[in-house]
């Protein structure tokens, strides 16, 4: 079952309404003031929603402090390393470690999945020359600082309306928390390297989709979200391309493609909501949607050769994720220390 069939409650039909317009909003103001790097502006304050049903200061503070690390770090190993992949790949292994330790921990887990997204996109970018390397840095910075900010508004705009029951913490065992550290650390290293070899540019959401298959932090989740993520990008990529045959020669015009991105993030964020599981179908397809407009929507460039794109991309790197996932996790469940499961 891909979907809870219970109707949505009030403090849900919130949540949606702050998701997709606080990606909306962050998408338009983009656009609006022509910034770069416009995937940036909408899919993280989408991140931030998605993940945390109300915005708090400890939220806050996470999405920060990841900006401003992966935005130092990316200027000292881009502009000192970023022509000797011999010496960047185990810096990269490292700075991808305590990420993922964080999110294993759970009370910083928000901390560690922005920073492995913007680290991977902004280390893997700032390897062309042509790309300011400042300029990259600040986008994502200015993009945070912005989600923050959209999300203490929507959040005031439309509060809960009733308390949400606190969920309880999982106890892991140390051995676990090893595995889970040192699985998605491996992996988001080997897509790293990949995308630097292949001279990968254009495929953003392959990339994104290697890191988030790691979300769930073990093999067994990987494989389930793996099929919620190739049917959410299925979801997505439709929905891009009718807009697209809706707007035509009009896909220019923020007037009509803001709406019809709010339709879109507002039809998926019911999904996502009623999921319940984080990284699901509603999540997949919020993604697929946000980095569709954010970064291939412009006067000149339409969908159509994007979004079609989008889909063979993601399934070849859903499948290379999986292989490498659960080749690793077997390697790693032969040592007692490392055990996912003792």
């Amino acid at each position: 079952m891909l979907l809870r069939h219970s109707p949505l409650t009030a403090n849900d039909f919130r949540q949606c309404l702050r998701i997709a317009t606080g990606a909306t909003l962050g998408f338009a103001i983009c656009k609006f003031f022509d910034l770069s790097n416009g995937v940036f502006f909408t899919v993280t304050p989408m991140l931030l929603l998605g993940l945390v049903p109300v915005m708090n200061a400890h939220a806050m503070r996470q999405l920060l402090a990841s900006a401003v690390m992966a935005g130092i770090e990316v200027g000292i190993v881009g502009g000192l390393f970023g022509s000797h992949p011999g010496m960047i790949l185990p810096i990269v292994f490292a700075l991808f470690l305590y990420r993922f330790a964080a999110m294993s921990r759970g009370n910083l887990f928000l901390f560690g999945a922005n920073g492995v997204i913007s680290l991977s996109i902004m280390l893997h970018f700032a390897s062309y020359p042509s790309v300011d390397i400042n300029n990259l840095i600040f986008s994502n910075f200015w993009a945070t600082v912005t989600s923050v900010i959209i999300a203490y508004a929507v959040t005031a705009l439309w509060p809960d309306v009733e308390p949400r029951a606190s969920m309880a913490a999982v106890v892991k065992a140390p051995n676990r928390m090893r595995h889970e550290a040192l699985l998605g650390a491996s992996i988001a290293t080997a897509s790293f390297l990949v995308f630097q070899v292949f001279n990968l540019r254009d495929s953003m959401s392959a990339q994104a989709t290697t890191l988030l298959l790691l979300f769930p932090m073990h093999w067994n989740g990987a494989l389930g979200y793996a099929r919620k993520r190739a049917i959410g990008t299925l979801f997505g990529v439709t929905f891009g391309l009718v807009g697209q045959g809706l707007l035509y020669d009009w896909s220019g015009l923020l007037i009509f493609v803001i709406p019809l991105l709010w339709i879109g993030l507002m039809l998926f964020s019911q999904v996502h909501v009623r999921e319940a599981s984080g990284s699901g179908v509603g999540f997949g397809a919020m993604t697929t949607l946000g980095i569709l407009f954010g970064q291939y929507l412009t006067p000149n460039n339409d969908l159509v050769f994007s979004a079609l794109y989008r889909i063979s991309s993601i399934l070849v790197a859903i499948v290379a994720t999986l292989l490498l996932c659960y080749l690793v996790h077997r390697l790693l469940n032969r040592f007692e220390a490392t055990r996912f499961g003792l």
